[in-house]
């Protein structure tokens, strides 16, 4: 079995010294070999997402910025001017495969802040619903210091957990995690695989290796962290030769870092553990025993709504006697919820708009908790 068999749903992240030379050109040869390696894995039904450096090194040569720091304000200028050439070359690159792209610059708060993470999942995933592949990078023209990510390895693991990919795979310009930096240590060996990131794992990390990008091994060890304790697995692999995607499918060296616990196990925890309940919606019988069936919750099964929330929030599901039977991510605002609380779904369109979710809690978005299976599985 090859070393992306297992996986569907695949965040790939490119480093700038990979897209572009020292020059400030894009290496556009490598760029056709790795679309066409992405075609071929979006033929065997598989989702691909894409989060790409390049900007500022490729907006650095446009600009004829040749010094080896940036100030903040050239690199957001050598940003803006990047943008542009690297999503045209994406959507050259890939549009010779029939390929649609689309492009989505994020910020750190995007990830962080509830409801833009839930409005930038919704696109990502609508995106992929349509055969298109997202292309995603930092938005470095606006990003400063103090707010900015710092490195796209990083970026990639919020963007993979984010989506619930199977699996990130981190192309570098080393084939993964050796016991110590190869170019330091000669006698370094390759490690395949990482069952868990331990102290010693973040040890052997070394920094960065080139001022045209901002990351490391620590970093995409920091990335692994982020990754695989929110259940998506982790590739380390060379991508600087042609076709890389498909070298790694070949069985190409590589690292492994296994995912320590399920997507689901992972979203949880996260949704009973790490937020706060902004209100309470009381349901029905009926809309009890449709959440304990699988089902989502929607405004026709409400009967009461306490606190003020905005979509995203967490919200506590009441049942008819007044106990907590699930905790989920409010698809409405506090206010639109009680508009349309117990309401069927046409009169929720009627009154909200056809653009706009119908669903009070999704399912995806929901935890069970008088489940105890559910909350241990």
């Amino acid at each position: 079995m090859t070393p992306l068999a297992p996986y569907r749903r695949i965040t790939i992240k490119i480093g700038s010294a990979l897209l572009v030379d020292k020059a400030g050109k894009l290496r556009a040869s490598w760029l056709a070999g790795l679309a066409a390696d992405i075609a071929a894995l979006k033929a065997e039904s598989r989702e691909i997402v894409i989060v790409s450096s390049g900007a500022i090194a490729l907006g650095r040569g446009l600009l004829g910025l040749s010094a080896t720091s940036l100030t903040l304000e050239q690199s957001q200028a050598a940003a803006s001017a990047g943008q542009i050439a690297l999503s045209q070359a994406w959507a050259e690159a890939l549009g010779r495969h029939a390929i649609v792209t689309g492009q989505i610059l994020i910020t750190p708060n995007i990830t962080e802040e509830r409801r833009y993470y839930l409005n930038a999942r919704t696109t990502i995933q609508t995106l992929l619903g349509l055969g298109a592949i997202p292309i995603i990078n930092e938005n470095d023209s606006v990003a400063t210091a103090e707010i900015r990510y710092g490195d796209n390895d990083r970026l990639s693991a919020r963007v993979a957990t984010m989506i619930e990919a199977d699996l990130l795979v981190l192309l570098s310009d080393i084939d993964g995690l050796y016991t110590a930096p190869p170019a330091r240590d000669p006698s370094a060996t390759h490690i395949p695989v990482v069952e868990r990131i331990t102290p010693a794992i973040e040890a052997m990390a070394g920094g960065a290796a080139s001022h045209l990008s901002r990351g490391g091994m620590t970093t995409k060890v920091e990335a692994g962290k982020i990754a695989t304790l929110a259940g998506t697995a982790m590739i380390i692999a060379r991508g600087t030769e042609a076709h890389p995607l498909q070298k790694l499918a070949e069985g190409g060296l590589h690292t492994l870092f296994h995912a320590t616990t399920t997507r689901a196990q992972s979203r949880k925890r996260w949704i009973m553990g790490t937020l706060a309940v902004a209100g309470t919606v009381q349901v029905d019988a009926g809309a009890a025993g449709a959440l304990k069936n699988g089902r989502s919750l929607l405004p026709v099964g409400v009967t009461r709504i306490t606190g003020d929330f905005e979509r995203g929030d967490t919200i506590a599901v009441l049942g008819p006697d007044g106990s907590e039977i699930a905790r989920g991510l409010s698809g409405l605002d506090s206010a639109d919820a009680r508009l349309v609380m117990g309401k069927k779904s046409d009169a929720v369109v009627e009154l909200l708009g056809a653009g706009n979710r119908a669903e009070m809690v999704h399912r995806d978005n929901m935890v069970l908790t008088g489940n105890k299976e559910e909350l241990a599985s």
